[in-house]
Formats: structure tokens, C-alpha cells, sequence
């Protein structure tokens, strides 16, 4: 067993984000822990690696292996150079180097302990060997490679590089150290489409254990085979044997079951209600006797009532048991404006952008844009982090100006937009009151609509939106757009920051949408679902293909091979 985690518990405060959290990980397993956002996914890694003390509880790591921590290794590297770095991260491959050279040249003396010492050499040799030792610049160059950065110069320092190179060389040194025990707090950021699908390559193939924090769907899928889940409300740890697909399977039986047990105990408070309410009226003694015998009327009818009142004392205390700890109300599924009419749309185009232009401190972002959004247009825009693609977006929304170039928006149409940064939430309200900012309806009415979401509790909506965590704040991000009457939507990442259970009733609900959406985002499952056209900008440049995720990648397959016969 590589690792042991035992009922840890870890508060900051009065907020509790792990509550008597248990597994254990094997050699070779490879787990995907998940949760929403604030439950302490990342603070369990640094628990692990020794950066922070659990409240309760303990950790137990095999004696002799080698942990590898993502983030751990990019602290100490600022000052170095992406040679000095990789050269670190191979420190005990060079220590069991090392210690070979040394056992050959005590083997090549006469010595009496020749069997211990070939007994070492020949363990020292297939650790060495494991590690990838013997190939280890073949290895550095495919890891490089496939992480995309063997454009980079080795001698470049680490400070010098953006924040998606540096992740991503923090990322190869660490797998070139090929420890036993990877913990990997979610690699696929700053990661392109190609780099990702190498990851899954590599970390499938991975003789080591895996422990990973990841919202990404596919990364999952393509990688482990177990999945550890950190419950929103209760703090503890559920372990589910398979895939991300199985753990979503199970999780979706564990919604029916909860929507079944909830409408038959439903019926049952009914049913009991009921039979209390008819019980109480029936009156033993309302009909006179048929036979004058006073004596035996009177016996029959208290007996009768002794057996009225028992029921209806046992009805009233299974009426107060299930009452005092009811199965809570699942909560509804998510829509977006259900009045919405698509025919409204057929015969306008409902959003144009003409010609628009942006720069920042004199660098174009956008250049001479021209695109239309149709009334039945599911739009995802990708390209690289900087692209211009939030910009264009927030653009179409009317909430940054273009240098140049117009968007036309049709009258009919209501913009309902999603901002990866959160800078349109009213951050200074409470969470109800940045609600219902702007819209009618009494107290109640609003109040019931925004927990019918199953979002927040009703304590969450007194809370100050500013206390919230960021995917709490995203939570009140979709609420907003639930109620806004939205008839087209601009949603930029809205797979972020939202627990896996919350994502999935979102898609669905953004699926059911009848009017035109366009989405930024970088999640493969989420693109596969929905896209029927997909927008890359790049250089300021916008490019349309259109048809779904697998003809975009049939296409620039085609132009990779394109490209290479020609050259």
C-alpha cells in the first residue's frame, strides 16, 4: 500500500472543508478525487505532502517511496534555469547513479560479500532501470514534446516564463522524476488539445500510483479507475470503483432513488395525514342502539373508540418521526427560460459583429472580426490562453467597447451572459439579494424559486456573495441565469468551478435550450456534446469550421498531413 489516509478532518475557522475523510491507494491504482469547488480537494494533497497539519486524523506514505507533488516542485524553482530544474527533479536517479558506479568498483575487488553486493546492484540496476535511467534524454525529449514546450530554450529561467509554460515545465520535471506516488492537482490547466491527449498517453501507461484532482470529464475517463468523491455538504469522502462514466451512472441511480424515496414518503405523510383526519371524525356513539341493550352499545362503542385512538396515536408517531428527520426535497431540474418561444428568432439573425478590432498596450487582440450568431447556432470558440476569445465575448455582450467594428444585437433578443471572472455579481449584496437584483416578485416567490434550484441552502442565501467561494459564486452565476428570461446565451467557461453534478444537470439544461448559445471553453466533453460549429481565433484571427468536435479534428488532422506532404 502506498498510501493510507485515515479520518482526516481539517477546518479553517468555523468552515469545515474535511470531515473524517478515509481511503487507502495500492501500487499502481490511480484515483480521481473530485467535489465543488472550497470542499478541500487541494488542501487533502497538502496534507499528504506535509504542508499543512490535519485538524484529526493521520497519513500513512510506504516508508521507501518517492512522492511527486505538481506544485511542490515549481516553489523552489523560480530562481533556476528549465535545465537546472530538470536536472533537480532527477536527484535520486542520479543518487542510485551514483551508487552503482560505486558497487562496480567494490565488486571488482576481492571482498567476501560479493552475494549482498550483487544482490543490491541487481536491486539499485531495476530501480534504475524502472525510473527510466537508461533513455532518460530520449525521455526528457518525448516529455517535452508532448507537453508542448521543446520550443523553449533549456537555459531560459523559470521566472521568465508565462504562467501556462511554467506549469507545464513544472509538469515535466515531475514526471521525469517518475516517482512512485503522483499527485497531480489539476494538470490539464494551461494545457492545449494535443498536450492533454499525450498526458492521458502517458499517465495511463504509468507504473506508479495516481492520485489527481481534475474537473475535466474526458482526463478522468482516460486515466484512473477509481473515483473518490468529497460530498459538498458532509465534508466525508465516497469512493466509487470505475471511470468518471461509471461514478456519473451511479450517481445518476442515486438521483432516481432519492426522487422515489422522497414522492413515496411524500404519499406516505399524505396517506397519514389523511388517515388521522378521518379517524378523529368517526364517533362510535353518533348512531343509538338498535336493540335497547345500553349496557352492550356502551362496551362495543368505547372499545371501538380505544381502537380509533390507538391508530390515530400510531399514525401521529410515525407522522412525527418521518417529520423530524424527512427525506429533503430533490431539487428541480435546471431550466433556462422554459417561456422561451425559438420561433420568436426564425426570421431575425440575432446577433452580427462587424468588423471589430481591440488592442491592448498597442497589441492587437482582435482583428477586423466579422461573424453572425443564427437563431439555432451552438457556438464554441477555442483557441490558446490570450487569444482574444473571453475579449470577443464580453465584446458581444456590450460589456467592453471594441476599438473598432460594431455588434448588432436584434431587439427580441435578451442577452444572458456567463463571465469567467465574476465581475458582474453584485459581490457587496447577499447572495438572495444579488438574486433577485432587477427583478420582480415578492420574497417567497424568489425564495422558492432560487432553492428549487438545489444551488444553495437556506442559510447560503443570508451569507454576503463576497464570503463565497468561487464555485459557490459560479453557482449564483447560473442561478442568475436560470430567472433572467435569457433568449441568447454567451457563456464564457461555464463547465468552471461547478462540482461534476451540478455540471451535468447544467449541460443538460443548456442541451434543452432552444435558443442560439456560444460558449468558450476547453472542456472536450462538453465541446463533443454541444457544438455544431466551432470558432478558433488565434494571432486576432477568427476561423469557422462547422459540424461538431470529431470533424474539427478530422479536419486539422487533414491539414497536419496536408502540411508535412508539402513540406
Amino acid at each position: 500500500m502506498l498510501l493510507s489516509i485515515h479520518n482526516i478532518s481539517k477546518a479553517y475557522g468555523d468552515n469545515q472543508v474535511l470531515n473524517n475523510v478515509s481511503f487507502t491507494l495500492d501500487t499502481g491504482q490511480k484515483i480521481g478525487l473530485v467535489g465543488a469547488n472550497g470542499v478541500g480537494k487541494s488542501t487533502l494533497l497538502k496534507i499528504i505532502v506535509g504542508e499543512l497539519e490535519p485538524d484529526d486524523g493521520s497519513v500513512g506514505l510506504h516508508p521507501t517511496i518517492e512522492l511527486g507533488y505538481l506544485p511542490q516542485v515549481l516553489a523552489a524553482a523560480e530562481d533556476q534555469s528549465i535545465a537546472q530544474l530538470i536536472d533537480a527533479a532527477q536527484g535520486h536517479l542520479t543518487q542510485i547513479e551514483a551508487r552503482l558506479r560505486v558497487l562496480e568498483q567494490t565488486m571488482a575487488e576481492p571482498t567476501d560479500d560479493l552475494e549482498a553486493l550483487l544482490a543490491e546492484y541487481s536491486a539499485r540496476s531495476e530501480e534504475f532501470e524502472r525510473r527510466g535511467g537508461y533513455d532518460l534524454a530520449h525521455r526528457i525529449d518525448l516529455v517535452f514534446a508532448g507537453l508542448r514546450i521543446d520550443h523553449l530554450p533549456r537555459t531560459r529561467i523559470v521566472a521568465s516564463l508565462s504562467g501556462g509554460e511554467k506549469s507545464r515545465v513544472g509538469l515535466a520535471a515531475l514526471l521525469l522524476r517518475a516517482p512512485d506516488l503522483l499527485l497531480l492537482d489539476e494538470p490539464t490547466n494551461h494545457l492545449d488539445f494535443a498536450a492533454l491527449e499525450w498526458l492521458e498517453g502517458y499517465l495511463a501507461n504509468f507504473r506508479g500510483g495516481l492520485l489527481v484532482v481534475s474537473h475535466d470529464r474526458q482526463f478522468l475517463n482516460q486515466t484512473v479507475k477509481t473515483i473518490v468523491e468529497i460530498d459538498e455538504h458532509s465534508k466525508e469522502a465516497q469512493q466509487y470503483t470505475g471511470n468518471y462514466d461509471f461514478y456519473a451512472q451511479v450517481k445518476a441511480q442515486e438521483r432516481a432513488k432519492w426522487v422515489e424515496a422522497y414522492w413515496a414518503q411524500q404519499e406516505e405523510i399524505w396517506d397519514l395525514r389523511k388517515l388521522i383526519k378521518t379517524k378523529a371524525r368517526q364517533n362510535p356513539f353518533a348512531r343509538p342502539p338498535r336493540d335497547n341493550d345500553k349496557f352492550a352499545y356502551t362496551f362495543k362503542a368505547e372499545k371501538l373508540q380505544g381502537s380509533i385512538s390507538r391508530n390515530i396515536r400510531t399514525a401521529e408517531e410515525k407522522l412525527q418521526r418521518i417529520e423530524e428527520d424527512p427525506i429533503p426535497k430533490p431539487p428541480q431540474a435546471l431550466t433556462i427560460n422554459p417561456d422561451f418561444n425559438p420561433q420568436a428568432l426564425v426570421s431575425k439573425t440575432p446577433l452580427a459583429v462587424t468588423e471589430v478590432s481591440k488592442a491592448y498596450a498597442g497589441q492587437t487582440i482582435l482583428a477586423q472580426i466579422s461573424c453572425t450568431v443564427e437563431p439555432t447556432s451552438r457556438i464554441v470558440i477555442i483557441g490558446p490562453n490570450g487569444a482574444g476569445k473571453s475579449t470577443l465575448l464580453r465584446i458581444m455582450a456590450h460589456v467592453e467597447p471594441p476599438d473598432a467594428g460594431h455588434v448588432a444585437v436584434a431587439p427580441s433578443v435578451v442577452v444572458g451572459y456567463l463571465d469567467q471572472e465574476q465581475g458582474t455579481l453584485a459581490l457587496n449584496q447577499t447572495v438572495f439579494a444579488a438574486y433577485r437584483a432587477g427583478r420582480a416578485g415578492d420574497w417567497e416567490e424568489l425564495k422558492a424559486e432560487i432553492l428549487g434550484y438545489g444551488l444553495f441552502t437556506y442559510p447560503d442565501l443570508l451569507k454576503k456573495a463576497d464570503k463565497l467561494s468561487v464555485g459557490q459564486k459560479r453557482k449564483l452565476q447560473i442561478a442568475r441565469l436560470m430567472a433572467q428570461k435569457a433568449n441568447l446565451l454567451l457563456l464564457d467557461e461555464p463547465t468552471n468551478h461547478i462540482s461534476l453534478d451540478v455540471l451535468e444537470e447544467f449541460e443538460k439544461a443548456l442541451l434543452n435550450f432552444p435558443g442560439p448559445v456560444v460558449a468558450i471553453s476547453h472542456d472536450r466533453r462538453f465541446i463533443e456534446k454541444f457544438a455544431t460549429e466551432i470558432w478558433v481565433i488565434n494571432e486576432g484571427r477568427l476561423t469557422r469550421f462547422l459540424g461538431g468536435w470529431e470533424q474539427y479534428r478530422e479536419r486539422q488532422a487533414t491539414l497536419v498531413a496536408e502540411t508535412e506532404n508539402n513540406g
